[in-house]
């Protein structure tokens, strides 16, 4: 399951039989909504053909926002710093770029944890782990009357130099063990140099664990009223989706829920790479449009992921898919600002009260906008669950039109205004698309646009036309598309060690890193096993697999690359010169190559729901007896209706249409032709796209 800022997307399998459904979020307590999806699985998917006797067993991988709205409206918990003195101001100061280069008045995000929550520690370790001065009892027994004083509901502790290492940090925290809260210990969540992005990771980590770790509790107890251990049903426990685009148990969760801050996307970029590459897309751009956010991502082959990411301001160092997120859903409002201009998100309109076609609310939103344009057909959301109120979003777009009207010499219609939200969204996803593309260096026209979410389908070919991307794919399931990847996600765990290496120009991986790599490698084999994983060796399911990587540049800079390591690590210099040039336009094999932190991936690779398709793919004329008038552009056209369900591998699709099915609608413009592949994907085709 996916917990949306709209709805929560469900998706179960059991051998061949499958369901998808959606169920309208509860922000108050996320885990309502997903105890009432699990018990409608249970009805829906029980026992195929067994007797009550049969026991079966239920595996259940969630994708969560619970850290996310935590920090974002910043409602994580009360939170001290222990650091070593001198360094208290740390993640005050941050570093010196600026968001906005010419605004003489920017202000920084306020620090997580205020000024008076802030302690140092007379101790000191030297960048070689040597201890220059001890930490004393004295200070710690100290330390512990003032934080009990302070009424903290969790401590972060990062010393200077720990990840070389650790000890006063063992100390610190076996220190702070009776105060019987979180303590989240910067040696064990980043053991990696950058005192600030270190520091800012732990100080989010502890900033979140009290919220996290009771929502999964109060989320736990839920699922074992419903599984009760000894039924006709067994649990094999909670598993939490993390950022970096694997599942880790619901206990590390609650422990480390940093690494949960993406936990939804990352879900949809899983499914994305995994759907586009059997249909032989192997370069692709993620595109998820939800009723909140839109997400997207650059793939090549497989996901990328980067310790570089940051939320709402605040860096976060441990490993993230690289995903850019934009406040622009279905949900989003559309107003007018003081100068005139026509503006949508980043408020949303959420799942309470929602757009005002939901039923509640008043304000004007995306989805409201569509719905004037007559591009959900008539057909409602969740194929008639969800009646969609015609009349109530009309009277939000003519508000919206007599704003605008009035800050214009001209009259706006109701279909101008909704015309003018759409582009206006439009604009704010191609931005995010042109970043995490043209702004990179990559050609849009070399990629297919993946569109999910449940408002994808209406603007993906849109957006393609303006970044002139020649294919689109809309793959089944896409309004519970991020649940998807979730279910096919294996469990991972990163680790990391910084050891500020000089290396040759060429030759194997030196000795001293092949032994911290086995040390690694010993680490997160134990942890995976402990989590139920077999043997290194065993190939398949319930086995273990681990990726070596090194974060590499050259003397002097600042930032570094993720250098995969295959073999026996020779040729590592030489790929780094070649990914330098890819990321950069340029490298200098005769520089000073130098390996910063080691980086270790375990996976666990887990079972995975199959995918049908058909071997024989017989091309038809799709059958639609139902025609629609729509808004596509300054003028009314007729539209083909088309229900995804009737749909069938060869299909292809008279254009204008409109598909419409549970969780999604899909448009397809003229300038397009549509077909359906043999993974029963609709694939969109730019027609007289030049091929580059």
């Amino acid at each position: 399951m996916d917990t949306g800022g709209t709805f929560t997307d469900f998706i179960a399998a059991d051998g061949s039989r499958q369901v998808s459904f959606k169920i309208q979020s509860t922000p108050r307590a996320p885990e309502e909504a997903i105890l009432r999806g699990i018990l409608r699985i249970l009805d829906e998917l029980g026992p195929a053909g067994g007797g009550s006797e049969d026991r079966v067993r239920i595996e259940i991988v969630h994708g969560t926002t619970v850290a996310t709205n935590a920090l974002i409206e910043r409602k994580g918990a009360r939170t001290a710093l222990v650091t070593t003195a001198g360094f208290e101001d740390v993640i005050e100061i941050g570093r010196q770029a600026r968001p906005d280069l010419y605004n003489l008045s920017v202000t920084r995000p306020d620090p997580l944890v205020p000024s008076v929550l802030r302690f140092g520690l007379k101790e000191r370790i030297a960048a070689e782990g040597d201890v220059v001065e001890r930490l004393g009892v004295v200070d710690l027994e100290a330390l512990v009357r003032r934080l009990r004083l302070a009424r903290v509901e969790s401590v972060a502790v990062s010393l200077l130099f720990s990840f070389a290492n650790p000890e006063h940090e063992q100390m610190v925290a076996a220190a702070l063990e009776p105060l019987n809260i979180p303590i989240s210990v910067s040696h064990r969540i980043l053991p990696e140099y950058r005192e600030y992005e270190r520091t800012s990771t732990v100080v989010i980590n502890a900033y979140l664990a009290p919220l996290v770790s009771r929502y999964l509790s109060r989320l736990t107890a839920g699922l074992r009223e419903l599984i009760p251990s000894g039924g006709k049903h067994s649990s094999t426990g909670l598993l939490v989706m993390q950022s970096s685009g694997g599942a880790v148990s619901s206990e590390v969760a609650a422990r480390e829920p940093v690494r949960t801050i993406l936990s939804g996307p990352a879900g949809g970029v899983v499914a994305a790479t995994r759907i586009a590459s059997m249909a032989g897309l192997d370069e692709i751009i993620t595109f998820d449009m939800g009723g909140t956010s839109t997400d997207v991502a650059l793939c090549r082959g497989e996901t990328h992921t980067t310790n570089e990411a940051q939320i709402t301001g605040l860096p976060v160092a441990v490993p993230v898919l690289d995903i850019h997120t934009v406040g622009a859903g279905g949900g989003s409002i559309a107003w007018v600002d003081d100068g005139g201009a026509l503006r949508v998100g980043p408020e949303s309109a959420g799942a309470d009260p929602g757009p005002a076609c939901y039923g509640k609310g008043d304000r004007p939103t995306v989805t409201d906008a569509n719905l004037v344009l007559g591009r959900f057909a008539g057909a409602g959301l969740l194929s008639g669950e969800m009646t969609l109120d015609q009349d109530r979003a009309a009277a939000a777009i003519d508000r919206l039109a007599e704003s605008m009207s009035a800050s214009s010499s001209k009259k706006v219609s109701r279909e101008k205004a909704a015309l003018g939200v759409i582009d206006v969204a439009n604009a704010n996803m191609e931005r995010a698309l042109r970043l995490v593309s043209v702004e990179r260096g990559h050609d849009p026209r070399l990629f297919s646009l993946v569109s999910f979410g449940g408002a994808g389908g209406l603007h993906a070919a849109a957006l393609a036309e303006a970044l002139r991307v020649p294919r689109v794919l809309i793959p089944s399931y896409p309004g519970a598309f991020s649940a998807l990847g979730v279910l096919l996600s294996d469990v991972i765990k990163d680790y990391s060690r910084t050891v500020m290496l000089a290396v040759d120009h060429g030759g194997p991986v030196p000795s001293l890193i092949s032994g911290l790599f086995s040390e690694l490698e010993t680490q997160a084999v134990a942890d995976l096993q402990a989590e139920g994983f077999d043997q290194k060796e065993k190939i398949g399911r319930n086995s273990i697999r681990t990726l070596r990587s090194l974060a590499m540049r050259y003397r002097g800079q600042s930032y570094e690359l993720d250098i995969p390591l295959n073999g026996d690590g020779s040729g590592f210099v030489r790929d780094f010169h070649r990914a330098h040039r890819e990321r950069y336009g340029h490298a200098d094999p005769m520089r000073q190559v130098e390996i910063v932190s080691l980086r270790l991936r375990g996976i666990g690779i887990t079972g995975k729901p199959a995918i049908d398709s058909v071997r024989t793919l017989r091309r038809h004329k799709a059958v639609s007896n139902s025609r629609a008038a729509a808004w596509l552009g300054e003028s009314k056209s007729k539209v083909t209706v088309y229900q995804r369900s009737a749909l069938k591998p060869g299909a292809q699709l008279d254009v204008p249409a409109i598909v419409v099915e549970y969780g999604s609608t899909s448009l397809i413009p003229k300038g397009w032709s549509c077909g359906v592949d043999r993974w029963r994907n609709l694939i969109l085709d730019r027609l007289g796209a030049a091929k580059v």
